[in-house]
């Protein structure tokens, strides 16, 4: 670790588990939020007048039972409701004799499948009648643009770990060109003293490898400090997206794969700079 090439090999491993390990986060909070939510179903009550808000809510409660391939539904509480817009509108919104701000009655429908247009309009024909008011709607429809967004930071986050190879790639090709700069002279000896453009080619793989492994062991080593405490404190969020990002065991088995993957490839262009150098310079 005396040289500069161990230190640039160890911020580059850093930076590839660093945005690996976001990208696998990500995929893993879209990949578990879409199989929570997609037979999700949320029927909205409209009507502003308190009684017939109620009214409506009760007859449409009795008319999800009579569904098929329902597996669970529930009449959201108005305290609950009360107690997710209070952070907004304060407290009180929704049993305010004469509010302003009628809070629409909510139930949770749990589907057997996923929330197809048929599904969605076979509830919204068997409430029209009791319910004027109910508007129905898939859980998965209000993420979307949320579930894209994270996609494309995943996107993002392999695209980053490409560019950190090809990085990794040209450092240590600069660096190996420099060092056949360098020792010219000797490899011209090596040559005269029977030397084979393979072991000379040998001799840099090696001293690249040694450079690539303890660069990577520190890398991963800054990159684990980093993630963990980075999870640390999103886990003290508490949010359900967050929550389902977590890292596995096999994420974790990927991450450490990393600094052994860098060392390969250093080591591989390494040998075919030197051994396409040697063949222009003697």
């Amino acid at each position: 670790m005396s040289g500069p090439m161990p230190w640039v090999i160890a911020i580059m491993v850093a930076m590839t588990v660093i945005a690996l390990a976001a990208g696998l986060a990500l995929g893993n909070a879209v990949s578990s939020a879409k199989a929570e939510i997609e037979g999700g179903v949320t029927i909205q009550i409209l009507e502003p007048r308190a009684d017939m808000r109620a009214e409506q809510a009760r007859r449409a409660v009795d008319s999800i039972k009579m569904l098929p391939g329902i597996s669970g539904f529930r009449l959201v509480p108005q305290a609950e409701l009360d107690a997710l817009i209070e952070p907004w509108l304060g407290t009180g919104i929704g049993t305010a004799t004469g509010s302003a701000i009628p809070v629409p009655a909510l139930i949770d429908v749990r589907l057997k499948g996923p929330a197809t247009p048929k599904a969605l309009s076979t509830i919204e024909t068997a409430l029209k009648p009791i319910a004027p008011s109910a508007r129905v709607d898939a859980q998965s429809n209000w993420l979307k643009p949320v579930f894209d967004a994270m996609v494309s930071l995943q996107l993002l986050a392999i695209a980053l770990v490409a560019l950190l190879a090809l990085a990794l790639t040209a450092a240590v090709l600069l660096a190996a060109r420099t060092a056949l700069g360098a020792n010219r002279d000797t490899i011209e000896i090596v040559h005269l003293l029977g030397g084979t453009d393979t072991q000379v080619a040998r001799v840099f793989q090696r001293s690249i490898g040694y450079d690539a492994a303890g660069g990577g062991t520190v890398g991963l080593a800054l990159a684990l400090v980093v993630i963990l405490s980075l999870g640390r404190r999103f886990a003290g969020l508490g949010a359900g997206l967050v929550d389902n990002g977590a890292l596995n065991w096999s994420d974790w088995l990927l991450l450490a794969v990393v600094p052994v993957l860098a060392t390969l490839l250093a080591m591989i262009t390494a040998r075919l700079t030197v051994l396409h150098a040697l063949r222009k310079m003697l």
